[in-house]
C-alpha cells in the first residue's frame, strides 16, 4: 500500500468510521480535532464499534486491539506532519472546510491527496482555497462507514489523474468499492436518492399515508433494507436538508427542494436518530 498513514480531520460519526475502516486495513491514522471532547467521544465510539465486531465474530480480539492501536487522536495540527493523505469529514460548512484545506495545502506539501467527505459542497470550491488544486478530490463515504462498501470518488475541475488513481487505489485497499463521478452537487447517489426521500416526506406531510405504511411499503414492496423516512432519520435531517439545499441551488428542480416540514424539524432540533427524535423517536 502506497499510503501507510493518513489524517482524518473531524472526529464525528463519519470521521470515526473512516478512521476505523482505514485502521482495519492496516493504515495508521491520526484523527484531528482542535478540541478534546470530540476526540474523546470518537475514542469511545471506536471502542464500542470494535467491541460489537468482536462479539459478532467478525474480528478477533487480537486484531481488534491492533486496530485500536493504529489510531492516534490529536488536537495539535503539527501531529499531522508526514501523513500520506488527508480525509476531511467536518461539518458541511464551506468556509470551515475551505480554511482547513488552505491550511493543509500549506503545511502538508507531500500528501498525495487532500480529500473531502462532503456530500454537497463542490470540490472545485474547496480546491480554490489551495495553491495546488490538482491534489484536491472528493472521497464520499457512506454511513455507517465500517459496513458500507461504497465510496464516491469526486473528480474536481483541476484534479490530476494521478490524484484520482491514488484515491481510488486507497479506497480499494481499505476494502471499499470506488465509483468515479464528476463534481456536481449530489454526485451519483444523492442525486438519485434525494428525490425519492423528498417524495416520501411530502407524502407523509400531506397525510397521504402514515410514516409506518410509507416505510413498510418500500421495505416489503421493493425489498429496501429500510423505508425512506427511517433512512432520512439515519442520514440526519440536518445533513439531508443541507444536501437538498445544495441540489436545489445548483439545478433549480422542484424534486430536490427541501419540504417545509423538513425545514421545521431541523430548526426544532429533530435531526433524526443521532438526536433521539426525527420522523421516529429513538
Amino acid at each position: 500500500m502506497n499510503i501507510s498513514r493518513i489524517a482524518v480531520v473531524g472526529a464525528g460519526f463519519m470521521g470515526s468510521g473512516i478512521a476505523e475502516s482505514a485502521a482495519a486495513a492496516g493504515v495508521d491514522v491520526t484523527v484531528y480535532e482542535p478540541e478534546q471532547p470530540p476526540l474523546e467521544r470518537s475514542r469511545v465510539r471506536l471502542k464500542q464499534s470494535v467491541a460489537r465486531a468482536v462479539s459478532r465474530g467478525k474480528v478477533s480480539q487480537e486484531d481488534a486491539e491492533s486496530l485500536i492501536g493504529r489510531i492516534a487522536y490529536s488536537s495539535q495540527i503539527d501531529d499531522l506532519l508526514g501523513v500520506d493523505a488527508v480525509i476531511e469529514a467536518v461539518t458541511e460548512d464551506p468556509r470551515l472546510k475551505g480554511t482547513l484545506f488552505a491550511q493543509f495545502d500549506e503545511q502538508l506539501p507531500d500528501a498525495q491527496f487532500l480529500a473531502s467527505n462532503t456530500s454537497s459542497i463542490p470540490i472545485a470550491e474547496l480546491a480554490a482555497w489551495t495553491q495546488r488544486p490538482e491534489r484536491v478530490i472528493g472521497l464520499h463515504f457512506f454511513s455507517p462507514v465500517p459496513v458500507m462498501k461504497l465510496v464516491e470518488v469526486v473528480v474536481g475541475l483541476d484534479t490530476a489523474e494521478t490524484t484520482v488513481v491514488a484515491a481510488e487505489t486507497f479506497a480499494s485497499e481499505i476494502g471499499k468499492q470506488p465509483i468515479r463521478t464528476k463534481d456536481r452537487s449530489g454526485f451519483i447517489v444523492n442525486m438519485l436518492l434525494v428525490p425519492y426521500l423528498m417524495a416520501a416526506v411530502r407524502m407523509y406531510e400531506e397525510g397521504f399515508a402514515t410514516r409506518e405504511d410509507i416505510d413498510e411499503g418500500m421495505r416489503l414492496g421493493c425489498g429496501h433494507p429500510m423505508g425512506p423516512l427511517t433512512l432520512c432519520d439515519f442520514i440526519g435531517l440536518d445533513v439531508l436538508y443541507a444536501i437538498c439545499g445544495s441540489l436545489y441551488e445548483e439545478f433549480k428542480r422542484p424534486e430536490y427542494a427541501p419540504t417545509p416540514l423538513l425545514k421545521r424539524m431541523v430548526v426544532s432540533g429533530h435531526h433524526g436518530r443521532k438526536a433521539g427524535k426525527g420522523f421516529y423517536e429513538y
